[in-house]
């Protein structure tokens, strides 16, 4: 049900018509709200921006077919998430074990940048997503946009939690089964090639999460 409620959104009117105007130029394209990929009963959830629109709104699957998932699911790979270290299309077989991606805004935005209120309209999304995951999943906040929607579904404050690549929030038991939120830049295209988020960089807070966890 909610996956079908999810297909069918279209509450934010400026994406709903940017997302028809690319059913338009690009008839080939998925151009719908993306749902979420991988392990149902995750260990690690990922949360995102947003689609991007040759990538995921293309694709209908998060982080495929741009720049931002060749680290992603490269990194998956080596930490034992996935069984390939690329995401070529939805069709591919790939599978995720322990690992499930999200978004923060399911819709690709006009210019990569959702605008406040659609961001807000959509944490209804992610809220049921993180209130569905098993008790003590760890969280991966990819960006502060991300950082802040994940804290908006969970009803916790920005300032107990600011984001910084690395950093690693405790979150209270009353806010759900998640049990940490760990924060990295955000592997785009821009992050990677200017090596603000280098591939060891993003490497070092997957190592983190494993080691949380095995603590």
């Amino acid at each position: 049900m909610a996956g079908d409620a999810l297909a069918a959104c279209t509450a934010c009117p400026r994406l709903a018509d940017f997302l028809a105007a690319g059913r338009t130029s690009h008839p080939g394209y998925f151009c719908r709200p993306v749902p979420a990929f991988g392990d149902a009963r995750p260990r690690l959830l990922i949360v995102g921006l947003a689609p991007g629109f040759h990538g995921a709104n293309r694709s209908g699957r998060p982080f495929t077919g741009d720049h931002a998932g060749l680290l992603l699911y490269e990194t998956l790979h080596a930490f034992g998430y996935a069984d390939r270290p690329e995401s070529l299309s939805a069709d591919d077989g790939l599978t995720l074990t322990g690992c499930r991606i999200t978004n923060a805004v399911k819709c690709v935005p006009p210019a990569n940048k959702p605008e406040t209120a659609e961001i807000r309209r959509c944490n209804g999304y992610l809220k049921q997503e993180l209130a569905d995951l098993p008790q003590g999943t760890a969280l991966l906040a990819l960006g502060q946009i991300a950082h802040k929607a994940v804290l908006q579904a969970l009803g916790l404050k920005d300032k107990a939690h600011p984001f910084s690549h690395g950093a690693v929030h405790r979150l209270p038991p009353e806010s759900g089964p998640a049990r940490t939120l760990h924060d990295s830049y955000h592997c785009s295209r821009y992050n990677t090639q200017t090596r603000r988020l280098t591939p060891e960089m993003f490497r070092a807070v997957f190592q983190q999460i494993a080691t949380a966890r095995s603590a």
